[in-house]
Parts: C-alpha cells; sequence; structure tokens
C-alpha cells in the first residue's frame, strides 16, 4: 500500500489516487465515522448550542492563555507534580530524554499522543538507544510495519482487517494468522502487557488541562492509556499550550463534543483524570508525575487574531473524516503529522507557510469542515489565510513565494478587461477564435489534464441576439 516517505505533495497524491485498496479501505472507514457521529447527536439543535458552548470555553481560555498557563503550573506543583516549559520540538525531546536517562530506562510504554508525533520523539529517542514502545492498538500495528499515523483518531484507519492480520502474524513471533478481531487484539495484548510490567517510564498526552485544579484529563478506549500512567513510576505528559481550559465545569461539555466528534461514542470507556503522583498510603500510581508544556510556535500563532482560532482544535479529527479531500488521499499523502483541513492550516503555521504552505491548496473549501467541527473553528476562511500568506510578499507567518510578476500581470489584465468594455469585447473574441485549440496551453495545461479545456462559444450572446433580431440596435 502507498505510504509517503518525503514532502513532495503533488506526487504523494498522485499515488495515494492510484492505490485502489487505499481509496476503498478509507471510503469504508469514514461512512463508519460519519454514521456513528451523526447517532451520537441526534438532535440538531442541541448539538448546536452544545458546540456554541465549546466555542465560547475555547475562546475563553484563548484570550487568558498566559494567565491559565500561569495558573496551571502552581496548581499542579502544589499537587506534586514537576512542570517543565518547552519552547521547541527539540527542548521537549531533551527534557524527555533526561527524565528518562535519570531514571536509566532502556525503554518507555506510551499512550496515543499527537504532539509526541508533532515532535518526533520516537525517532529522537531511538536516536539516543532509547526504544518508545507505542501501546494504543493502532499506533502499535503501525509501528510493527514503520509507517506513521495516517489519521489524528485511528492511527490505521488505512489498513484493513487482512493486512492487520498479517502485520501481527508476520511481524510478533508465534502469532497466528487469524483475522478474528478479538483474537487479534488479544494477540496484541499479550505482546504489550510484559512491556507494561517491565517499564519504568509512561508517556502520554493531554486532552485537556484544568487550571482551576491542576488535573490533566486524558480520554481512551483501551485502558493502555490507564496502564501507561498508573504502572510506571515515572509518567510524563506531553501537551500544546492551548490544551489549558479554566475551569473543572468546562469538561463535561468538551468532552461531549469530543467523544461524540471523534468516534461516536457519548463517552470514551476510560476518562482519566490525573491530579498528582502516587501519595502517602496510596497502593498503586506513579511515584513522580511530569507534564511538558510545548510552544512550538504556538504562541506566535496566538497573536494573529484570526489564525489563533486553530488553537481551539480539541483534535476530534472529524474534519478529516467529512474533507472530499482526505477521504480520497488518507493522512500519509500529506507528508505531515496534522493531515486534513485542520493539519492544512495548522502544519504550515508551525513548521512555516513557505515550506509547507502547500498543503491549504488541497481543499475544495466546500465548508464540510467548518460545519461538522465541534467548537466551530472557521476552516475554509483559515485555509483562504494561509493561501494569502503565501501569494503575499513579507507577510507575517512569512510566505511569499507565490508571488510573482506574471501572475501580477495576468491579474492585472483580468481586472482591466473588467473595467473597460473594448477590452472586454476584444478579450472575448480572442477566447472565441482560440477555444477550438483542442488543449489549453501555458499556466493552465496543468488544470486541464485533469479536467475539460473550457470552450469560447464562437459568437456572444450579444452577436446571437442582434443575428436574431432580438438584440439592442
Amino acid at each position: 500500500m502507498y505510504r509517503a516517505q518525503t514532502f513532495d505533495f503533488k506526487k504523494n497524491v498522485q499515488a495515494a489516487l492510484a492505490d485502489r485498496r487505499l481509496r476503498r479501505n478509507l471510503r469504508a472507514a469514514m461512512d463508519i465515522l460519519i454514521d456513528n457521529r451523526h447517532k451520537a447527536f441526534p438532535d440538531a439543535a442541541a448539538l448546536e448550542r452544545l458546540r456554541s458552548r465549546g466555542h465560547a470555553i475555547k475562546q475563553h481560555a484563548l484570550n487568558r492563555l498566559p494567565r491559565l498557563l500561569e495558573e496551571l503550573e502552581g496548581r499542579c506543583r502544589e499537587n506534586g507534580m514537576q512542570v517543565h516549559w518547552a519552547e521547541t520540538a527539540a527542548e521537549a525531546n531533551d527534557t524527555v530524554l533526561s527524565i528518562v536517562r535519570a531514571h536509566a530506562a532502556r525503554f518507555l510504554v506510551k499512550g496515543k499522543s499527537m504532539v509526541s508525533e508533532e515532535i518526533h520523539l520516537n525517532a529522537f529517542l531511538a536516536r539516543h538507544g532509547i526504544e518508545a514502545v507505542e501501546t494504543d492498538l493502532g499506533e502499535f500495528i503501525i509501528q510493527l510495519c514503520r509507517e506513521t499515523p495516517s489519521h489524528i483518531i485511528v492511527p490505521a484507519i488505512h489498513k484493513n482487517r487482512q493486512e492487520v492480520a498479517r502485520i501481527l502474524h508476520q511481524q510478533i513471533p508465534d502469532a497466528p494468522y487469524t483475522e478474528d478481531v478479538e483474537e487479534l487484539t488479544a494477540i496484541a495484548r499479550h505482546t504489550l502487557r510484559r512491556r507494561f510490567a517491565e517499564a519504568r517510564v509512561g508517556i502520554s498526552g493531554v486532552n485537556m488541562a484544568v487550571a482551576e485544579t491542576g488535573t490533566l484529563v486524558l480520554v481512551e478506549n483501551e485502558g493502555n492509556g490507564r496502564m501507561c500512567t498508573s504502572v510506571p513510576e515515572v509518567h510524563i505528559a506531553l501537551m500544546g499550550i492551548e490544551k489549558v481550559i479554566a475551569r473543572l465545569d468546562d469538561v463535561p461539555p468538551l468532552l461531549r463534543l469530543l467523544t461524540g466528534s471523534a468516534t461516536g461514542q457519548i463517552i470514551t470507556t476510560y476518562v482519566n483524570m490525573i491530579t498528582a503522583p502516587r501519595r502517602k498510603g496510596e497502593k498503586d500510581g506513579p511515584r513522580e508525575v511530569h507534564l511538558i508544556l510545548l510552544d512550538n510556535r504556538r504562541s506566535h500563532i496566538l497573536a494573529d487574531p484570526e489564525l489563533r482560532q486553530i488553537l481551539m482544535c480539541i483534535r476530534c479529527g472529524t474534519c478529516l473524516n467529512h474533507c472530499p479531500v482526505y477521504t480520497r488521499i488518507g493522512g500519509h499523502a500529506y507528508g505531515h503529522v496534522y493531515p486534513g483541513p485542520m493539519g492544512q492550516v495548522f502544519t504550515p503555521l508551525i513548521e512555516g507557510v513557505q515550506e509547507t504552505g502547500e498543503l491549504a491548496d488541497a481543499s475544495s473549501l466546500c465548508g464540510a469542515c467548518e460545519a461538522v467541527c465541534p467548537v466551530k473553528i472557521p476552516l475554509p476562511a483559515l485555509l483562504r489565510r494561509i493561501r494569502r500568506e503565501r501569494a503575499q510578499p513579507h507577510s507575517a507567518q512569512g510566505g511569499g513565494r507565490l508571488k510573482n510578476m506574471a501572475e501580477a500581470a495576468v491579474w492585472k489584465g483580468w481586472a482591466l478587461a473588467n473595467v473597460f468594455p473594448v477590452l472586454n469585447q476584444a478579450a472575448v473574441k480572442a477566447g472565441a477564435k482560440t477555444g477550438r485549440l483542442p488543449t489549453v496551453a501555458g499556466p493552465l495545461k496543468q488544470w486541464t489534464n485533469v479536467r475539460t479545456a473550457p470552450r469560447f462559444a464562437d459568437r456572444t450572446l450579444h452577436a446571437m441576439l442582434n443575428a436574431t433580431g432580438d438584440g439592442d440596435e
């Protein structure tokens, strides 16, 4: 099956579109996810009220982000956690490495964490001789075949049951070939159980962090997250700074929106609320809890009144499920950690508009992503903003690569042709003469490779009306 190796977006897209098995797998999975979401929110009016509340909670948190982060740090320290600040991905990786080395750990177990993917933690640790064992079933499967997640909620969404069966059979010693889902799950659990028992360090992500109480909220369905955060002696929680919210009362509405949008559940199987390491007299839980707060250009995004809205994202993945582009090419074609509509905005903002801004072109701007976003992020408007950033020289986000004299001349000519009737008539006549050519040349040639070339009429509407006597004299 197709898997992107480098960031050549156009080549990645062509390869993904040519992979019929990938497209079948994606279509089957998306139909299920979309249907589950519809069932989770049967009352459209109630859903709109809930989305408005979710938007207000996240907007309020962004407006007070610096103060809330300081409050969160203070509460977490009071509760006995250790808090670390990381301005860059490199600083976050170094912090994890120092904690792991301080406990002489040779490997660690990981719950699902998109931030760890963002900073490429597994590869970093491997270069320093430390193995990071993914314990989420989907992450475990793709780690066995050395892939990256294709979806931010369902990492192995691009694989069907037969492919998973072959992977486990080939990669796990003595594992029988079976396509039974329960048996496949049992094989993975049996393999991971020993790693849980032996690990000194566990790593997780954070879905929400409550500044009021210093509570880390983690949601999951498999129990592996709870194992990673409670069995090892040390728990490291990785969190983007935008995940902080003000009050504990803000958790239920966001939790309802997150689980309903992500998997179509009223609530996930496990909701973990971590407030402190193991206290005196308690029989389980980690002896140390480390919270790493990652910036990685998020504070730079926060400074932009429009683009900061992407920081409201709760990582539910529903914009991916409803995007007509993502559902046909999958996550690997994007070549980066965050795919789909939210990734097309967020990735250029953290990795550079010039380097990855072309991702924003992979959108029909149909508005489906905005219509289903649980916190009402105006994703189409943000995608258009990224496109403008690429075209404008000296833009706030470092774009400007697309700006050139030829493009400026074309648009100037278009404007003049629509201002002066004589020029408009001349352009229409020229189009009538060239409209019979079999292909369009120049910059439009690539556009017509996958579309029927437009053909101009031989005569204008005015000319046809005048010929019949119905036109203005």
